[in-house]
């Protein structure tokens, strides 16, 4: 048996792990213990828009900006 659809993949950036979706959405996931933020899935989107809306909720949390 194997995978019949698109690979996935999964990319490092500023502390999180972004996991593409089959659905072409994002898995955001922090890399380290304790999470500061929790995981969250993006709607539909490219890589570039799953990287800024991890830089807009780090911005929004001033305290996260000095983990990443």
């Amino acid at each position: 048996m194997g995978f019949l659809g698109k690979p996935q993949f999964a990319v490092r950036y500023r502390g999180f792990i972004l996991m593409q979706q089959p659905n072409q959405s994002w898995l955001v996931r922090p890399e380290r213990s304790p999470m500061q933020l929790l995981p969250f899935r993006t709607t539909i989107c490219s890589l570039e828009d799953a990287k800024s809306l991890v830089d807009w909720k780090l911005e929004a949390s001033p305290n996260l900006r000095e983990v990443a």
